[in-house]
């Protein structure tokens, strides 16, 4: 059975927490964010409008980030090369994908996107990628290529970016922005990735488990992201997942989860985690990042 990544946390539902709450009824939300389910859940006497604003800066920074919007900021910028006047989301994003990327020693990189097409394009076709497309691809991997300034970025001769290893934790992290702004303390907030703040109504923090570890925890004020190389399978017949290492080798099945005070930091780093040999050396890269935590390691 092939699990989705994010199916490796769940929170106790809402009917079970309108339940809990009594007159006090948590106002749940369910949509989609960048592809992924995502649901927010408060106890608030504004839920439903401060929640339509939560709602549209979601649809705004998809208009950042997505890979499927031809007119997104990121696919104008693999279309041409550059991108002058980069929105400030873009430049805030790339700016940690640059912290993880130079903290997991480069196993984290946004660059693998011309890896991911060909690789991609060849599953479709039901076969393997050619030698030759491989290599091309695997030269143009390397994020240190990738000039990042206020007023443009520049990416290096032939590259393309992936975000899809961070953006779902940022927009998260952005949502909670805008919930604190307007005055609320106590949310949960799923753009694919979790966000804890605060308590529900059934008292402290917001029960969350770590699916298939019989691990029911209450988190508050805490971020959760896991990944999984198999939680999207490119190539069943060759085994071979959506998370790449940016050589292009074989990666061998993991999941991953962390915690740490943003989602976007706990998105990348589970990707890259994904990517570490093994959990000691998972660990290891981690205990550079003092305020992230390894949840959960499974490999094999």
């Amino acid at each position: 059975m092939t699990l989705n990544r994010r199916r490796f946390l769940s929170f106790v539902s809402a009917a079970c927490l309108t339940a809990a709450a009594g007159p006090a009824a948590a106002f749940r939300w369910q949509g989609v964010a960048l592809g992924a389910k995502a649901q927010i859940v408060l106890d608030h006497p504004d839920a439903e409008a401060i929640t339509r604003a939560a709602r549209a800066e979601i649809t705004r920074l998809e208009q950042v980030f997505s890979l499927y919007g031809p007119d997104s900021e990121i696919m104008r910028l693999n279309r041409t090369g550059s991108l002058d006047a980069p929105s400030f989301e873009l430049l805030e994003c790339l700016s940690l994908a640059r912290r993880v990327h130079d903290l997991s020693g480069g196993l984290f990189d946004p660059t693998v996107q011309p890896l991911w097409q060909v690789m991609a394009e060849a599953a479709a076709q039901n076969r393997a990628p050619g030698a030759e497309a491989l290599a091309q691809a695997r030269a143009r991997v390397g994020f240190d290529r990738v000039d990042v300034a206020a007023e443009r970025i520049t990416l290096g001769k032939g590259q393309a970016l992936t975000l899809n290893g961070i953006a779902q934790g940022f927009i998260g992290d952005k949502v909670a922005d805008l919930m604190a702004e307007r005055g609320v303390a106590d949310v949960l907030i799923d753009t694919g990735e979790i966000i804890a703040l605060g308590d529900a109504p059934t008292g402290t923090g917001w029960p969350i488990t770590l699916a298939g570890s019989g691990r029911k925890d209450r988190w508050r004020n805490r971020a959760l992201a896991s990944s999984a190389t198999f939680g999207t399978v490119m190539d069943a017949d060759r085994g071979q997942g959506h998370i790449l290492a940016p050589d292009g080798t074989a990666v061998a099945a993991t999941q991953t989860t962390v915690s740490a005070p943003s989602a976007g930091l706990a998105d990348a780093l589970s990707t890259a985690l994904c990517l570490a040999k093994d959990e000691t050396k998972a660990r290891r890269l981690l205990s550079l990042v003092k305020e992230a935590s390894l949840e959960r390691f499974i490999q094999g």
